[in-house]
């Protein structure tokens, strides 16, 4: 799940990548003219409390660890509340784009460098996904990486390969905790015609967002051998755009990819939108993820007066499985409600959305929003171990609420401050019911 879900997906499709295709070969400066360092900050903090008591990872039921740190293992499973995860971090990015050399065909690099420092974790609260863990179960203090592309230009066509940080439905890397994902491999990426983009790539290594080398997850079926991945997207009018989408995991799954996105300004200061979103992913080769059959598909018409925005949406999953990501990045899944927590794409489960965005610039104060929403799923079909049906109308549903500020100038320009809540019960067997906060601090800072 991602750090944000976009309004208009169709826009985070046509972004494959960063914006290097934006510009024509012919306008060239050059490498070092048109190149760009920027800085960007994020720190993070984020507890999970689970309900039921599950999902704490330094539980110590057997008295075997030390969780405090006092030489003793004996009476360590007390020190923390059961089931409950804190922690805090910062993450440091910086990130280089070169431009691209003059003549027919351009040559440019783009370098990243990627920093974390725990702020506050341990055994016993530790899991949420922000640092990696030694030996011993504790949270690494710092992790870093270091990354980089070659990239060429011909005419509106880039050619980029390397390390970077992909944006398609169909090969995503997650961008939801203090790090990203990193991807290994080659992306193309094509605007020669007018309204129309082109996409294509191979990726054979991704790195999660607690680590710092390349397939580093040890089980088959976590970890990348190669996807490749082509894709389109098109504006019919101003208005109206699609894009499709195909993927071929080896060894995993084949995805394919429908969006069609519709906004219209109504006057008056009031618009409405609409977005629908397809998958069909079927297992492949040696089927590391298990069996895979699903269907699944969202819509979401908003409409918008003045300072209030108002969506609705419905998914729906169907097929012998459900829907399955993960190894293509954590971030792949455009659909309506994939939200904080959960994404609602068990087998079989149909969910509803109702949610409410208020821009508080209308009232005279620019830069702080406001967003609540809820979603519910039902008739979610439960299989056991023997993968023997146990129950065929289990549910769940996550109730969403956040708020963000950003100052709008002076030296602290662009900072911003975000907190944001979800509230999860699901049935048994579902998942586990759980509380989780975030306040997230993020200022990017261009600094060339």
């Amino acid at each position: 799940m991602q750090m944000i879900k976009w309004s208009a997906i169709a826009v985070a499709v046509a972004a494959a990548t960063s914006s290097v295709a934006m510009a024509n070969q012919a306008d060239s400066k050059g490498f070092v003219e048109d190149s760009s360092l920027n800085l960007f900050t994020r720190a993070l903090y984020m507890n999970r409390d689970f309900r039921n008591g599950a999902g704490n990872i330094g539980v110590d039921t057997d008295n075997s660890v030390d969780s405090d740190g006092d030489g003793n293992a004996t009476n360590d499973t007390d020190r923390y509340k059961k089931g409950y995860r804190e922690e805090t971090g910062v993450g440091v990015r910086v990130l280089f784009e070169s431009g691209f050399t003059q003549g027919t065909v351009g040559v440019g690099f783009d370098a990243h460098s990627l920093s974390s420092i725990k702020l506050d974790s341990g055994t016993g609260r530790t899991g949420n996904g922000l640092f990696s863990n030694n030996a011993d179960g504790q949270p690494e203090d710092t992790q870093s990486e270091i990354g980089g592309a070659i990239k060429f230009r011909i005419s509106d066509t880039v050619l980029k390969h390397g390390n970077m940080m992909v944006d398609t439905p169909v090969f995503s890397t997650d961008d939801s905790r203090i790090l990203p994902e990193v991807a290994t491999g080659s992306l193309l990426t094509s605007d020669e015609i007018s309204g129309l983009t082109l996409t294509a790539g191979r990726f054979t290594a991704l790195s999660s967002q607690t680590a710092t080398g390349r397939d580093t997850k040890t089980q088959k079926s976590q970890t990348l051998r190669s996807a490749n991945i082509a894709g389109a997207n098109y504006s019919f009018t101003d208005n109206f755009s699609g894009a499709v989408f195909v993927s071929d995991v080896e060894d995993f799954y084949t995805k394919r990819y429908l969006n069609l996105n519709y906004g219209q300004d109504l006057g008056n200061d009031q618009a409405f939108g609409i977005d629908f979103n397809f998958y069909r992913t079927v297992d492949d080769g040696k089927k590391y993820a298990g069996k895979v059959d699903n269907k699944i598909w969202s819509i979401a018409p908003s409409y918008t007066i003045g300072a209030h925005k108002f969506t609705v949406g419905y998914q729906q999953s169907s097929g012998d499985t459900g829907h399955t990501y993960g190894v293509d990045g954590g971030g792949a899944i455009y659909v309506a409600n994939s939200v904080q927590y959960s994404d609602f794409n068990y087998e079989d489960e149909r969910s509803y959305q109702a949610r409410y965005d208020l821009n508080m610039a209308t009232f005279g104060i620019p830069g702080l929003s406001f967003m609540t929403r809820y979603v519910t799923g039902k008739d979610i079909t439960v299989r056991d171990d023997d993968g023997v049906t146990t129950t065929d109308s289990a549910k769940e549903h996550e109730w969403d609420f956040e708020t963000k500020y950003v100052l709008q100038e002076g030296a602290a320009k662009d900072l911003s401050f975000r907190l944001r809540s979800a509230v999860y019960r699901a049935n048994t067997g579902v998942d586990d019911d759980v509380n989780d906060v975030r306040l997230i601090v993020e200022y990017p800072l261009s600094i060339l």
